[in-house]
């Protein structure tokens, strides 16, 4: 690791969190289908959330007190977000689909059995984006969690040329939360399916996020 790597990883973090604390203190904010996270949390039934990579920059601030363990690439981006993560209060598991998955999966589905709520990013970490993996889907099915679809979208803001698009609102902006119908997979799913239900994420995101968009240009 280099000294300028070791400096960023140093110095962004705590900058990175404060900006987003900073930023989101300024939104317009409302949010969209509260009640379902609610009706869940109620009962005390953990959940996987399922947001899009390019969305995430803003979603912890609507976690509320939610205990959460966020899967995050083991990845040097990975590493960054893993900091600004912990700062929020949340744990993280550290794997993806190129690195580090068996373990991370053994990991998250262990959790998820003992009662945490758990986070990912289906499109994550390469994409394509806004196109789910089955990794989320399997994840369900051996854990017996529901996927409960969470999205963000602000009126106005910055689209970087990244993989993901990734986004990130302009202070002041109107802005918006959503979260979508919580999707069960049965313990005895077959491969069809999973495929079944990995496009039914796909989709009941995208549709969440087509939402969003609509509700912050009132």
């Amino acid at each position: 690791m280099t000294f300028a790597h070791r400096l960023t990883l140093w110095l962004a973090p705590p900058l990175g969190y404060a900006c987003i604390r900073a930023v989101g203190a300024t939104l317009r904010l409302q949010t969209l289908h509260a009640e379902r996270v609610e009706a869940l949390g109620r009962i005390g039934r953990p959940v996987i959330l399922a947001f899009w990579h390019g969305r995430q920059l803003m979603l912890p601030l609507g976690y509320g007190q939610l205990p959460l363990y966020i899967l995050i690439s083991e990845h040097r981006d990975g590493e960054l977000i893993h900091r600004i993560v912990r700062r929020f209060g949340f744990d993280t598991v550290r794997g993806s689909t190129t690195r580090g998955g068996v373990r991370a999966l053994r990991q998250l589905v262990r959790l998820g059995r003992a009662g945490a709520n758990l986070a990912v990013t289906p499109d994550g970490p390469r994409g394509p984006r806004c196109v789910a993996q089955g990794g989320v889907v399997q994840l369900a099915k051996l854990t017996g969690l529901p996927i409960l679809p969470y999205t963000f979208a602000a009126l106005k803001k910055k689209l970087f040329g990244s993989w993901d698009r990734f986004e990130v609102p302009l202070p002041f902006s109107r802005a918006c939360f959503a979260w979508g119908e919580p999707i069960s997979v049965p313990a005895d799913a077959d491969r069809a399916a999973i495929e079944a239900k990995r496009i039914e994420v796909e989709t009941a995101l995208n549709r969440l996020s087509d939402e969003a968009d609509r509700a912050v240009h009132g």
